[in-house]
């Protein structure tokens, strides 16, 4: 069906070309001696090595972090530990830095751990039981508005405008509900292809707001409408989206499974012959990529990036279809982009910065990918020891895409470790209030211990 809407593939993680390897220890080394302090450390250490099957011993031998320092986390004896410790304890687990910091709330918080808003998203993509089916639309809808509207929805999410999307989630999925019982054959197909696309968005917000569960919801019922939509590339986009979700949640044998499915099927249905169809494939490819590293299969990962690099320069010369922000990013500019995320994730920094001399962003760059670019950015001066080329780095983010910033607690952990330093390079202070990093934290870590403090509670 022509001209259906799609969305973002967003959130997919890819390895980069060439032989990988794990993280190094002597890399890391001792280029600076930061601290980072995250109140959700202990519990998110604990859960995750849980979720992994591991003991604490086994996470030590993966991590090559000693068990008596992983120990101290869990038990919160200690309560911070500095970047590179938490990059390696992450690799261990086979997850995201930030899922191991935990993410910042993506919504602003009114005091509810779901608030009416919430409940509203929750209630439109899981209708109350024994709830009559849709109705049709009323005078004056229009389905090229409706299209619109969650093209609009797909672009405020990606500049992190969460709480604007979340807003306006309930009317949007209830909408593209009645667009699927109205009209001709053709018509009620594009209604199922909006709500397809909706009910991915909401699944995003969901991963976003730290609700997989809810989002794997939403999720799999994007995948049916999308079957009913008789677009052939909605179904494995939502997909990819379910792969993400996996990832979230270490799952990663499940992600890269369903992403290298869905991938061969656009292959074999003939699909990636088009710009539209290749950046699915892409999409998907770079993630099954991303799944396979967390997964210590390096070698896999890098045939998949080798594979996506080599046909991301296919895309600017096959025909174009879709609305540019209902298509999934996939692009020499996005394989650079996710290779510079995984040099520094493994541990080439200097690779890592030889890589991001060569990008160029374009205007219909996603802020979100220009926020992990310069995010990694500053992890690999952070790693070598550059301060003042962090700082830079996380000032050039903070003029493009301030918003996005703020929901990355990456950023935060980046600058607490910078203002350990005894030589505090110019522009950290204005970094570290924008952030909400003050001095009060220092002097909590600092405080002498009084006669009612234990050693351990000061450590």
């Amino acid at each position: 069906m022509a001209g259906v809407a799609r969305g973002y593939v967003y959130g997919c993680v890819t390895e980069g070309v060439g032989p990988l390897s794990a993280p190094p220890r002597s890399r890391y080394g001792a280029a600076y001696r930061g601290s980072v302090a995250n109140g959700d450390l202990a519990r998110n250490l604990r859960r995750l090595r849980r979720l992994a099957s591991l003991t604490q011993e086994e996470l030590a031998e993966r991590s090559g972090i000693s068990v008596d320092v992983i120990r101290r986390l869990e038990q919160r004896r200690k309560h911070s530990a500095r970047l590179p410790t938490l990059h390696a304890l992450a690799n261990g687990l086979g997850v995201e830095l930030t899922t191991l910091l935990g993410d910042p709330p993506a919504v602003a918080a009114d005091g509810e751990s779901d608030g009416p808003r919430f409940v509203a998203m929750r209630r439109a993509i899981m209708p109350v039981l024994g709830a009559p089916g849709p109705r049709p639309p009323g005078p004056g809808f229009s389905l090229d508005r409706l299209r619109e509207q969650i093209a609009e929805g797909w672009s405020q999410y990606h500049a992190a405008e969460f709480d604007t999307v979340l807003k306006s989630l309930p009317d949007l999925i209830t909408d593209a509900r009645s667009a699927t019982v109205t009209g001709d054959y053709d018509t009620r197909g594009a209604g199922f292809a909006a709500l397809g696309k909706v009910l991915q968005l909401s699944g995003h917000v969901g991963v976003r707001m730290g609700r997989t569960d809810l989002a794997l919801i939403a999720l799999e019922r994007a995948i049916g409408a999308a079957e009913k939509s008789g677009d052939p590339l909605l179904a494995p986009m939502v997909v990819n989206s379910v792969a993400w979700t996996y990832q979230r949640q270490g799952r990663l044998d499940d992600a890269l499974h369903v992403a290298l499915r869905a991938a061969d099927d656009i292959t074999s249905g003939g699909h990636a012959g088009t710009a539209d169809g290749l950046k699915v494939w892409g999409a998907l490819t770079m993630s099954a990529a991303t799944s396979a590293a967390r997964g210590n299969e390096y070698q896999r990962a890098a045939e998949l990036m080798a594979g996506a690099e080599k046909e991301a320069t296919r895309v600017a010369a096959l025909p174009t279809g879709s609305d540019s922000r209902m298509v999934s990013v996939f692009s020499p500019t996005s394989v650079r982009i996710e290779r510079v995320r995984l040099a520094v994730q493994y541990g080439h920094p200097e690779e890592a910065l030889e890589l991001a001399k060569g990008i160029r962003l374009s205007k219909d760059t996603p802020p979100s990918w220009r926020t992990w670019l310069l995010l990694d950015v500053a992890r690999a001066h952070t790693d070598l020891g550059d301060a003042a080329g962090a700082v830079k780095t996380l000032e050039s983010l903070r003029r493009t895409a301030p918003t996005w910033m703020r929901h990355h607690t990456l950023a935060v952990a980046i600058v607490r470790d910078l203002r350990t330093l005894p030589n505090r390079p110019a522009g950290l202070g204005a970094l570290a209030e924008f952030l909400g990093v003050g001095d009060h934290e220092e002097s909590t870590r600092r405080r002498p211990r009084g006669p009612g403090r234990t050693r351990a509670a000061a450590l």
